[in-house]
């Protein structure tokens, strides 16, 4: 990665660009104009994602105390904070500009992963994790980790050759995931879907295989292993594609320790972090 003097222009000018072109509209706010600009708020937050930093409040101490010649005018932690979930789709906006100059994989995968938000032990009752509609914090069984979980899931299509996130969702911890592909697959029809088993019944792969969509299914462990050892390997690196992904998403960028206290701060952060993974597989920054 570039040097952060360099990056913070490099992503200013990325944002601004953006924002000036109308590719990332931003939502009217009541009352003056901010001194901090939008651009500046959004570059300081991509920033932080891409450097990995765990702590909004300890980041902008850093860029305050070290970079106040950059962003001479920065709010407080909390004005910050609030102003970042304000834009949070700008991040949304922004990644889709850069991987629609990109063509699809023919071939794409598609899986969930766990979202936590408290531990399962110290949930006493309703809370305040509601998002839009009937979304809200429920249990899920986690496999990647053989555990139970509390909060949601991250629902991903990418590609199968290049990794890249096509489409995303936040979705209920407990959930039919072949409602979720089809949420994931609407308006495109890729020639092919690599799947676990949990995703596919008979109607369904019938239904995609009717639009053209061939959709093959990874075998579990204990088929994996009565492969022969020469298909054995192909067919585990191909599946490890899109758990790589989650991993570098998850653990690498953060999200499994994400730090949210609301919904819409964790929708805020699982956007920044999708657009930071987007730049940083496309050697963009």
């Amino acid at each position: 990665m570039m040097p952060l003097a360099e990056l913070f222009v490099h992503v200013y000018v990325l944002v601004d660009d953006a924002l000036l072109a109308g590719i990332v509209p931003v939502p009217r706010r009541p009352g003056p104009q901010p001194a901090c600009s939008d651009a500046e708020i959004l570059t300081i937050a991509l920033v932080r994602h891409l450097l990995r930093r765990p702590s909004e409040r300890a980041f902008l101490a850093e860029v305050r105390q070290d970079w106040a010649h950059y962003f001479p005018r920065l709010p407080v932690q909390s004005e910050f904070n609030r102003r970042v979930r304000w834009l949070w789709g700008a991040f949304e906006y922004l990644r889709r500009h850069v991987v629609s100059q990109l063509p699809e994989d023919a071939w794409q995968q598609l899986d969930t992963t766990a979202l936590p938000v408290k531990h399962p032990s110290r949930v006493r009752g309703p809370d305040d994790w509601h998002g839009p509609g009937n979304l809200h914090a429920g249990f899920g069984r986690d496999a990647a980790h053989g555990e139970w979980f509390y909060g949601f899931r991250l629902a991903l299509r990418t590609d199968l050759g290049s990794r890249l996130v096509r489409a995303w969702g936040i979705v209920p911890a407990a959930v039919d995931e072949r409602a979720v592909a089809d949420a994931l697959l609407e308006g495109t029809a890729p020639r092919g879907l690599l799947l676990d088993r949990g995703f596919a019944g008979q109607a369904w792969v019938a239904s995609r295989e009717a639009h053209g969509t061939r959709v093959v299914l990874t075998p579990g462990r204990t088929e994996r292993q009565r492969l022969p050892a020469a298909v054995r390997r192909p067919v585990a690196v191909l599946r490890n594609r899109i758990e790589t992904t989650t991993g570098e998403l998850t653990e690498r960028l953060g999200l499994a320790r994400h730090g949210a206290k609301t919904f819409w701060g964790l929708l805020t952060r699982v956007a920044a972090t999708i657009l930071a993974h987007t730049l940083l597989l496309l050697r963009l920054v």
